[in-house]
């Protein structure tokens, strides 16, 4: 392949059909997404009634009638993701042939994982396998009440949720993205992951209707995330009596610092804001994966992990396409708590996460890239659910319990915002542990929050990889805006976002399914013209062969000299 030079090294700003306006933006892009977001912020907080009914009954409808092909189509993406890694295209760099990777490995998974679902895991890592042990919202599932092998099921169940189903769709989103802007030189934008599929119509309408979805579901789903998230922190301060009850002054003041911290970070840029805080959090998240390892059941942790390995190898092909069929309207609801609920969210995700990681990416091989998103974070996931899930469930089996409650009917509950710190809460130094475990919580959101940002802003700008400081502070705030001005009325508004944010999952997953198109034409290109050069070079390496045997052998002259042995001018 040719070579590129280091002037060639960033993709241009400024494609034909989508050139950036006044001041860096793309005002095709640019201007619609700010009248949509401001629009539907307006009307969630003027009606949050009407708006979350409504979007409420369009969310049951697609639960309810797309579940199986959420679950099919995921399955097939994570067969794509380890088809394009084991195959011949893996050898495909994203960039030039001699270029190595920009970022060092430990950076480059540090930020990778911060902006991918680092956050959901220290969240999620104790509450959701207590939520299925306990049945909630239903047992439609099979897993059973009260047992070792309903726990086992738990963390099974959770382990499926966050492995290789949800870096599947980050791995088709974000070869696709990488191949176009590394290896073709095209803007950092949604669109060009399609060219194989549209052509040069995705300098046209069409392509700014995708990047208008991208940044709208972006923005919606990191203020959701952001939102939700001071939830939890204000829960783990007031768990440890810092303050009292968290009301709508606690919720501003955090999400203020949050958003000041990210906008910080993103102005800073991807090699220093970014990058340093992504490696702090995955150094703290370590930190506490190792504390309750050996503060918790240390040699049922090892054995649960060995085992949960195994038995994810072994059943993950009949979790994956299990609908719950057979369990009528509790299917149903149980899927949309949780699998289909999970894959649209993912699918929602996918445009930010597959483009920052994409960004980041630069010089990595599709091999490479395949493994260290794909299968690295899956091994990650089984290890982090065994320590905290599996202390937590041992716990509950072998311990004092105390994480699964009982409402006034009867009905099992688990405090999902507390779950984290009344686990630790009952080890030793547990109070420290759970001030470094909001710190950590903090941290995740902010590099949620600034790696979601600085996404935004290259796609408003026109897929400049390095856009104006001024817009990277303007979409910042606005994520801190909306999720303030949403939080403020009452957590419907702010579920009724995160409703909306999925929504934008069911088009985008035909989006994705284009990528999947895209990317096997172009690479299929790649390699025909690959083999050709390597065919003609083989060529004239063989005629170069003959006939220097020829001429040494004296049946030809040779046709460098003259027969007097000059060379000839």
């Amino acid at each position: 392949m040719a070579e590129t030079s280091e002037a060639e090294a960033a993709p241009s700003a400024s494609p034909k059909g989508q050139t950036s306006g006044h001041k860096g933006i793309a005002p095709r892009v640019f201007w619609p997404s700010v009248i949509i977001v401001l629009a539907f912020v307006l009307i969630s907080v003027i009606f949050p009634d009407t708006v979350a009914e409504i979007v409420g009954n369009i969310q049951d409808a697609v639960i309810g009638t797309f579940s199986w092909y959420y679950l099919l189509l995921v399955s097939v993406f994570v067969a794509f993701a380890i088809w394009i890694g084991v195959s011949h295209f893996g050898d495909i760099k994203l960039g030039p042939d001699d270029e190595g990777p920009e970022f060092g490995l430990g950076s480059w998974f540090a930020m990778l994982f911060a902006a991918g679902m680092g956050i959901g895991l220290v969240f999620w890592g104790v509450a959701e396998p207590l939520n299925h042990f306990a049945g909630i919202p239903n047992r439609a599932t099979g897993i059973e009440e009260g047992t070792v092998a309903g726990a086992h099921d738990s963390i099974l169940q959770a382990v499926l949720h966050w492995g290789l189903h949800p870096w599947a769709i980050y791995v088709v989103v974000g070869v696709a993205i990488a191949y176009a802007i590394h290896r073709k030189k095209r803007p950092v934008s949604i669109r060009y992951a399609l060219e194989g599929v549209l052509g040069k119509k995705v300098n046209g309408w069409i392509g700014d209707v995708i990047d208008v979805a991208a940044i709208c579901g972006t923005l919606f789903g990191v203020a959701t995330s952001l939102g939700l998230g001071v939830m939890q922190v204000a829960a783990g301060l007031s768990f440890i009596d810092v303050i009292e009850e968290p009301n709508n002054l606690t919720y501003v003041i955090l999400i203020g610092a949050i958003t000041t911290a990210a906008v910080v970070s993103v102005v800073t840029g991807l090699k220093k804001g970014i990058k340093y805080i992504s490696n702090i959090n995955l150094g703290l998240a370590a930190a506490l994966l190792i504390f309750v390892l050996i503060a918790g059941p240390t040699l049922f942790i090892f054995r649960d992990i060995v085992q949960t390995f195994g038995d994810y190898l072994q059943n993950i092909l009949q979790m994956s396409v299990n609908t719950t069929a057979y369990s009528g309207e509790n299917g149903t609801e149980w899927q949309g708590w949780w699998t289909t609920y999970y894959w649209a969210w993912w699918i929602s995700w996918a445009p930010f996460v597959g483009v920052f990681i994409a960004r980041i990416s630069r010089g990595r091989t599709v091999r490479q890239f395949v493994a260290g998103v794909l299968l690295v974070p899956t091994l990650v996931a089984i290890i982090w659910f065994c320590v905290f899930g599996g202390t937590a469930l041992y716990r509950e089996l072998f311990g004092q319990g105390g994480l699964i409650g009982v409402d006034e009917e009867g009905a099992a509950t688990v405090d999902t915002n507390t779950s984290l710190f009344g686990l630790i809460d009952g080890m030793p130094g547990g109070t420290v542990v759970i001030v470094g475990a909001i710190i950590l919580i903090v941290l995740f959101f902010v590099t949620s929050s600034d790696s979601g940002s600085l996404v935004v802003d290259m796609l408003a700008s026109g897929g400049d990889p390095n856009p104006p400081t001024w817009s990277r502070v303007f979409w910042g705030v606005a994520e801190g805006a909306v999720a303030i001005a949403l939080l403020l009325p009452g957590e419907d508004s702010l579920s009724t976002l995160q409703l909306v944010a999925i929504l934008i999952a069911l088009p985008f997953s035909v989006v994705m399914i284009g990528m999947c198109v895209s990317i096997w034409r172009e690479f299929s290109a790649e390699r025909r013209a690959a083999l050709r050069a390597q065919r003609r070079m083989q060529r004239d390496e063989l005629a170069d062969h003959v006939t220097s045997s020829l001429v040494d052998a004296g049946v030809v002259d040779d046709p460098e000299t003259g027969d007097d042995g000059k060379v000839k001018a």
